[in-house]
């Protein structure tokens, strides 16, 4: 089995030049996240997390299902836990589970969800919210291609 950091090089390009982490005249980051033939725009925070995903794109890898009910796609980027993550999100709130390294996207239940909730396998970064509905994730299938862009790529 190869360790993860090498799997994880294979899934990874490498960007020309580091993007300023600017917002275009005071307005909004936004990002593109295509997950199969799922289209996404997301409205990045104003959060450590954020700032960290915002300087790294483009990123690409592979999406993987947790239950029916979220998309997570690992990453190489590394980030510590902010003090206002939290387990349960709400439909359209994109997260990052820190602990795996990967942008997750609860848009249903999920296996540890109770009646009513979107729950994640661990506390997470809220980092960006989706302008688009996720409920159109439900399509995904594992091991389809997915990819984090700026929105001007």
């Amino acid at each position: 089995m190869a360790p993860t950091n090498i799997l994880r090089a294979g899934n990874t390009k490498p960007a020309s030049a580091p993007r300023a982490n600017v917002r275009a005249k005071g307005g909004p980051r936004i990002a593109v996240l295509r997950v199969g033939r799922v289209v996404l725009r997301v409205r990045l925070k104003a959060t450590p997390t954020a700032d960290r995903l915002w300087q790294t794109l483009p990123l690409y890898g592979t999406a993987e299902l947790w239950g029916t009910g979220a998309v997570h796609i690992e990453t190489h980027v590394e980030t510590g836990r902010e003090a206002d993550a939290r387990f349960n999100v709400q439909a359209g709130e994109i997260g990052y589970w820190v602990e795996d390294d990967r942008i997750i996207i609860g848009f249903a239940a999920t296996p540890l969800s109770k009646a009513g909730e979107i729950r994640m396998p661990a506390p997470v970064n809220v980092w960006g919210e989706a302008l688009d509905d996720v409920s159109a994730l439900a399509v995904v299938r594992p091991g389809e291609r997915a990819s984090l862009l700026h929105a001007d790529s």
